[in-house]
């Protein structure tokens, strides 16, 4: 079960192609243009959100450069910082939230995803790319993470989440894990089969997930 989506703003279309546009002034312009003072969730996740993963999307089809898709994470979470400063209570920093990709250096996916959590108003640890499985069973303990995302492009990497994932499980069985990444888009089993809690198969389904998972400890 997830919770209910607002529709999409009237703005969404403008919005994309300010980001695509790399114009910040225009993105910004929209934003303040379109959002009720006071309610900057409500704008997130039906503007900014939404217009990021299309971003995405077009770039998944061929239709955008790779360094549009980088500008418009940039852009957006620099709306997401002056609506919500770091350390702002509207935030949701809580439970400990922190991502990585395992053993790939494949960062686009991870990078909308954590543009569009923080665009939700989370805050998420990035512990970046080519982690190792030892190592971020030792990250996970240290920043005592209660949710934790797991990105890999390649197979072998998602097998091997398997043991970091049942590491996780037994030191803190509270932690929930995310997966996510080609392999298991490829196979819709494999989250199960490593042990995860659930797979995001998008940014959208991820800020769901997390929202589920998040319950009444988000504040």
């Amino acid at each position: 079960m997830t919770s209910p989506v607002a529709p999409p703003s009237a703005n969404l279309a403008e919005m994309e192609e300010a980001l695509l546009s790399v114009d910040r002034v225009k993105a910004g312009r929209i934003v303040k243009e379109t959002c009720t003072p006071g309610s900057p969730f409500v704008c997130l996740e039906t503007l900014v959100v939404p217009a990021l993963e299309e971003v995405g999307r077009r770039w998944e089809a061929g239709d955008v450069a790779l360094s549009q898709v980088y500008m418009s994470g940039r852009i957006c979470e620099e709306i997401v910082d002056a609506m919500l400063p770091p350390g702002d209570p509207q935030r949701i920093g809580q439970p400990k939230m922190a991502i990585a990709v395992l053993e790939d250096h494949h960062t686009l996916g991870k990078r909308i995803v954590v543009s569009v959590l923080r665009a939700g108003g989370y805050e998420i640890s990035d512990y970046g790319h080519g982690v190792m499985a030892e190592d971020l069973v030792k990250l996970v303990a240290k920043d005592n993470i209660r949710i934790l995302l797991i990105s890999t492009l390649m197979l072998p990497a998602a097998l091997r989440a398997k043991q970091a994932i049942a590491e996780i499980k037994k030191a803190q069985p509270q932690t929930k894990v995310i997966v996510g990444g080609a392999p298991f888009n490829f196979d819709s089993t494999l989250w199960h089969e490593v042990g995860a809690d659930a797979m995001g198969h998008t940014a959208s389904d991820t800020l769901a997930l997390v929202k589920e998972m998040a319950g009444g400890d988000g504040q």
